[in-house]
Order: C-alpha cells, then sequence, then structure tokens
C-alpha cells in the first residue's frame, strides 16, 4: 500500500495531477477508507445482521401462518364435506321414517278397514235376523189375524156359531193352505 501511495506521490503522474484538481489528501483518503470499511463492518454487525435476522423470523412467520392457513382451509373442507355427509343421512334416515310412517299408515288403515267391513257386516247380519223375526213374527200375526177373519166370515156366511173345535179346525186348515202358498 505505501508503494501505491509513492507512486500518486510523484509529480510527473496524473493520478498525482487529477487528486490534486479534486483537492485529494491522501492520508484523508486513507483514513476515510478505514473509516468506510469500519463503519460497514459495524453497520453489518449491528445493523444489517439484526435486521436479515427480524426479516428472516418475519418470512418464517408469513410461511407458518400460510401453512396453517391451508392445513385450516383443508381442514374447512373436510368439516363441510362431514357436514354433507350427516346431513344426507339424516335426510336418508328421515325419508325411510317417512315411508316406514306411510306403509305403517296403511297397513293400520287396512286393518281399521277390515274392522269397519266386519262391523258393518256384523250389523247387517243382524239386522237380517231381526227383519227375518219380525217376518217370522209378523207371518205368525198374520196368520192368527186370517184365521180369525176366515172364522168371523165362516160365521157370518154360514149364519151359524162355530164351536171352539170348529173354529180351531177351521183356523188350522186355513194357516196350512198360507203354509203352503
Amino acid at each position: 500500500m505505501n508503494f501505491v501511495i509513492f507512486a500518486a506521490a510523484e509529480p510527473g503522474n496524473p493520478i498525482t495531477t487529477i487528486a490534486h484538481q479534486f483537492g485529494v489528501t491522501w492520508q484523508l483518503l486513507i483514513s476515510q477508507i478505514i473509516l468506510f470499511v469500519v463503519v460497514a463492518l459495524a453497520l453489518k454487525k449491528f445493523a444489517y445482521g439484526p435486521l436479515l435476522k427480524v426479516l428472516e423470523e418475519r418470512r418464517e412467520k408469513i410461511a407458518e401462518s400460510l401453512a396453517n392457513a391451508e392445513r385450516i382451509k383443508t381442514e374447512l373442507a373436510n368439516a363441510q364435506a362431514k357436514a354433507q355427509d350427516i346431513l344426507t343421512q339424516a335426510g336418508a334416515q328421515g325419508n325411510k321414517m317417512i315411508e316406514e310412517a306411510r306403509q305403517s299408515a296403511a297397513k293400520i288403515l287396512a286393518q281399521e278397514s277390515q274392522k269397519a267391513i266386519a262391523t258393518a257386516n256384523d250389523i247387517i247380519a243382524k239386522a237380517r235376523q231381526a227383519s227375518e223375526a219380525e217376518l217370522v213374527r209378523m207371518k205368525a200375526e198374520l196368520r192368527k189375524e186370517v184365521g180369525r177373519l176366515v172364522v168371523a166370515t165362516s160365521a157370518k156366511v154360514t149364519g151359524n156359531i162355530l164351536t171352539a173345535e170348529q173354529q180351531a179346525r177351521l183356523a188350522e186348515d186355513t194357516n196350512k193352505q198360507l203354509a203352503a202358498n
């Protein structure tokens, strides 16, 4: 380095001429270069290094946040898929329950219809029995009345008073003829 200074110090040297025109003093230039190197090293160690460290930590936090966001996005998609599956299953179970309820209602309706038909048939059978009994009773009354009328008419036609035995025989003959018809 001394060699450069001595070479630059020669009076006919173009470097010396240019340095002299700009007012460069070699001792000040060297001291400024040394100070620049010291300041650059100090800035690198105390400012640039910590700043790079902070930037690296921030980059890592951002990368971690992005990874967490991606993980959360995946978990959300999984949760939505599970929720959709649950809703689908619930819908299927609901439809199944509705179908079972419809089948049960149809079965109960059929049973109740059969009961109603059986009850109606019983009522009809009882009504037939009652009407047949009433018909038998009315026929018996009709026979008695016809027998009485025949006896009364015979008595008037013949002009005789019929005995009880003749009235009974006449009523019996009339009942036989009515029963034959």
